[in-house]
């Protein structure tokens, strides 16, 4: 699939096909895709734990839900949990280091190894990593980025694709989490039994809206002819339809034995 449509298909998917096997080599692209995200200081941010639904008890899927979190979890036949290494320094100078040996931090920009000790890691990694807010801020958003391309990955290889909140406690216990790492999100995985468009793509309000030009209060004024070409592309593809949308709910509610 190309770039551009992968971005523009990817929904929150909360209808899966439950007996429908994920191929381990699928899982395996999305890890993959999530390993070669952008990371500050070269660092491993990111660790998750792929759980297959019937590996886990009927009790322990129970617990881990949260009142956003329902149904979906007893579908999803994986559920992949991401969390964040706030150990994220440890071995900082060593990879800085290889990648100033490698070339990838140039000494046209200043970079040597008496760089790394002196500067990189004693002025802005080390504080980071001694502040909690500071190293929660990094993992969190250095997380979020290699979440986000597990979650392409997935789309792109046909599979729908979910994030939701779990509760923490009971994953940390049942997957044995070491201390130091901090819960992100759970990625619901599985073949879609709703249609790939879930109704359509979901409301976004005008660029304008969020993203300014020079300054706040500034917007970005969009280009009808980009607009236009990200329709061709598949980026921007057709709004939520309500009517369809219900339908097939509908469906999916007497196919599953679901309230509606």
């Amino acid at each position: 699939m190309e770039f551009k449509r992968v971005i523009g298909t990817r929904r929150t998917i909360r209808f899966f096909e439950p007996n429908r096997a994920v191929e381990p080599e699928k899982i395996q692209i999305m890890l993959e895709a999530a390993n070669r995200a952008s990371r500050a200081v070269n660092a491993d941010f990111v660790k998750a734990i792929v759980c297959y639904r019937d590996e886990l008890t009927d009790e322990v899927r129970e617990q881990l839900k949260t009142p956003t979190t329902t149904v979906q979890l007893d579908l999803a036949p994986v559920a992949i949990f991401w969390y964040g290494d706030l150990a994220f320094a440890d071995n900082a100078q060593s990879r800085l280091k290889e990648l100033v040996d490698l070339g990838a931090l140039p000494v046209t920009h200043g970079w040597s190894h008496s760089y790394v000790d002196d500067v990189a890691v004693a002025q802005s990694v080390e504080p980071m990593s001694k502040d909690a807010m500071a190293s929660t801020w990094a993992v969190s958003v250095e997380s979020g980025l290699a979440i986000a391309q597990a979650m392409l990955a997935g789309v792109d290889e046909g599979l729908g694709v979910g994030l939701h909140s779990f509760e923490a406690e009971t994953a940390k216990a049942v997957l044995k989490v070491p201390d130091n790492w901090i819960p992100m999100w759970m990625l619901l995985v599985g073949y879609p039994a709703e249609s790939h468009e879930a109704g359509g793509q979901r409301p976004r309000r005008p660029l304008g809206d969020n993203f300014h030009r020079g300054q706040y209060g500034s917007p970005w004024d969009e280009i009808p002819e980009v607009t236009e070409r990200l329709k061709k592309e598949g980026m921007i593809q057709a709004p939520m339809d309500p009517t369809l949308r219900f339908a097939e709910i509908r469906r999916l509610a007497e196919r599953f034995g679901l309230p509606l």
